[in-house]
C-alpha cells in the first residue's frame, strides 16, 4: 500500500519533463501516481522511510540543471593509478566535450536516438522511484559495446553533483554489451556541495551471450545527500557479471541491485561493502532471479557500524521451477562498533526447482576481543588494531575488485577511514 502526500512533492518535476519518449514517459507517469511514495508501514521500504525523509527536507522538487565543470576539477577528482576512459557528468548530464571517447565503443545522448529499450530492465512498475524517473528524466546516455569487442581500459563514470535543497538530479544510463564482448565500468559520484539534494539513478545493463562485464560503484558523498538507485541487469547464456558496491558516506541511501540470470552457465555475482558512521542510513536490497538451468550466483555483503548510523540488507533469491542445477549463495555479515548502531538484515530464499544448491545467512555482532588483545599484546595500539581487523573483515569484498587501480584506491579510502593506513 503507497500514498501521495497532499501535494506530491515530484508535481514540478513531472510538470517540465522533456516531451522526448512521450509515450513511455507517459506509461511511466501512469505508473508513479499509482504506485505514489512508499508509505511508511510498505513492507519494501520499512527499515527506511525515504517518504518522511523527503517531505522532512522539502516540500517541491524541481530539476537541477547542469552546472560547468573544469578539467582542473575532473583531473584532481581521478584516483591515482587510473588508466583509461573518463565519462564525465553534471547533475546527471552527459557532457562529450569533458569526455574521452572510448575505442571501438558508441556513446550516444537518449535524446538523439529514435528508439529506446528503456525500461525493459528497469520496469517502472517495480519500484516507484524508478517510474518518477523514466517519467521526468532530463536525458541520459547509452553505452553500446560491439559484439566481440574485448575493452582493455576500464571506463570511468564521473558524476559531479551540485545541486541545491529541494533539487533533483536524475541520472539515465542505458548499457548494452554485445555477446563475447569484455568490459569494466566504474561508477563514482562526487559532491561539490553540502545541500541536501535528491539523486534518483537508474541504470540498465543488457549483457550478451558469453559477455563479462564488471561494475564497480563507489558512493562517498556529501552526508546530506538523499539517494535512490536502481541498477538492473539482464545476462544470458555463458555470460557472467560482477558488481561491487562502495558504500561510505550519505544521509539516507537506498540500493535496488537486481540481477537477472536468463541463460544456462551464467553466473552472476554481487559484493559490497558499507561503511557507516555518524546518522548515515544505507539500504541494499538486492534480487538475483534463476530462470534456467546451470546458473550460478555468489552473493557478499558486509557492513561495519559506528556511532548512530543504520544499515538495511535485504536479499533475496529466486530459483524458478526450470532452473535445475542452480548453485546459489548469500551471506550478509556485520560488525556494530556503537550501542546506538543498528543493523536490519533479511536474507531470502524461494525455491520453485528441487535440484539446487543453495544457502544463505547473516551475522551480527562485535568486535573479536580476543583477536584485538592478541595484537596488542604484540605492541600493537589499540586504534590500529582495531584498524587492522576491521579491514581484515571488509577485505574478502575487496579483493573481488579486478581492476587494480580502483581496487588500490577502495583499500585507501576504507584504510584511511578505519585508521590502519600502514
Amino acid at each position: 500500500m503507497s500514498t501521495l502526500t497532499k501535494q506530491d512533492p515530484f508535481q514540478l518535476l513531472l510538470e517540465s519533463a522533456p516531451s522526448s519518449f512521450a509515450p513511455i514517459r507517459s506509461q511511466a507517469k501512469e505508473v508513479y501516481l499509482g504506485l505514489g511514495l512508499p508509505a511508511l508501514k510498505e513492507e519494501e521500504y520499512k527499515f527506511t522511510p525515504i517518504t518522511k525523509k523527503l517531505d522532512g527536507k522539502i516540500k517541491d522538487f524541481s530539476p537541477a540543471a547542469p552546472i560547468a565543470i573544469s578539467k582542473d576539477v575532473i583531473q584532481s577528482a581521478v584516483f591515482e593509478g587510473f588508466e583509461g576512459d573518463i565519462l564525465v557528468f553534471s547533475n546527471g548530464k552527459f557532457l562529450p566535450e569533458l569526455s574521452s571517447q572510448p575505442e571501438g565503443l558508441r556513446i550516444t545522448a537518449l535524446s538523439e536516438m529514435e528508439s529506446t529499450p528503456l525500461g525493459s530492465i528497469a520496469k517502472p512498475e517495480k519500484d516507484t522511484f524508478s517510474a518518477l524517473n523514466l517519467s521526468s528524466f532530463a536525458d541520459g546516455i547509452f553505452i553500446g559495446v560491439p559484439k566481440k569487442q574485448q575493452v582493455a581500459k576500464p571506463v570511468l563514470l564521473l558524476s559531479f553533483n551540485q545541486a541545491h535543497s529541494g533539487q533533483v538530479i536524475q541520472p539515465r544510463v542505458w548499457i548494452e554489451v554485445g555477446d563475447f564482448s569484455e568490459v569494466t565500468f566504474i561508477d563514482q559520484s562526487i559532491s561539490l556541495t553540502e545541500d541536501s539534494y535528491f539523486v534518483n539513478k537508474v541504470v540498465e545493463i543488457k549483457g550478451g551471450q558469453n559477455s563479462h562485464v564488471n561494475y564497480y560503484r563507489l558512493q562517498n558523498e556529501s552526508t546530506n545527500a538523499i539517494e535512490v538507485s536502481n541498477i538492473q541487469t539482464d545476462i544470458f547464456q555463458d555470460s557472467r557479471f560482477t558488481s561491487v558496491n562502495l558504500s561510505l558516506s550519505g544521509d539516507m541511501v537506498r540500493n535496488n541491485l537486481t540481477l537477472n540470470l536468463l541463460g544456462s552457465n551464467s553466473e552472476g555475482n554481487m559484493y559490497g561493502v558499507y561503511l557507516l558512521n555518524g546518522k548515515t542510513h544505507v539500504d541494499n536490497h538486492t534480487n538475483v532471479d534463476h530462470t534456467l538451468p546451470h546458473a550460478e550466483s555468489n552473493e557478499l555483503y558486509k557492513g561495519i557500524l559506528a556511532d548512530q548510523s543504520r544499515g538495511v540488507f535485504n536479499g533475496k533469491i529466486f530459483v524458478r521451477q526450470d532452473a535445475q542445477k542452480t548453485n546459489a549463495f548469500q551471506q550478509n555479515n556485520n560488525i556494530l562498533l556503537s550501542e546506538d548502531a543498528i543493523v536490519n538484515t533479511k536474507p531470502q530464499l524461494e525455491i520453485w526447482a528441487d535440484d539446487v544448491k543453495c544457502s544463505h545467512g547473516c551475522t551480527v555482532g562485535q568486535l573479536d576481543e580476543e583477536a584485538l588483545f592478541y595484537l596488542k599484546a604484540r605492541g600493537i595500539d589499540k586504534t590500529t588494531a582495531t584498524g587492522l581487523l576491521l579491514y581484515a573483515f571488509a577485505g574478502e569484498v575487496l579483493e573481488k575488485i579486478e581492476e587494480e587501480s580502483f581496487r588500490s584506491y577502495a583499500i585507501s579510502l576504507i584504510q584511511d577511514r578505519l585508521g590502519s593506513k600502514f
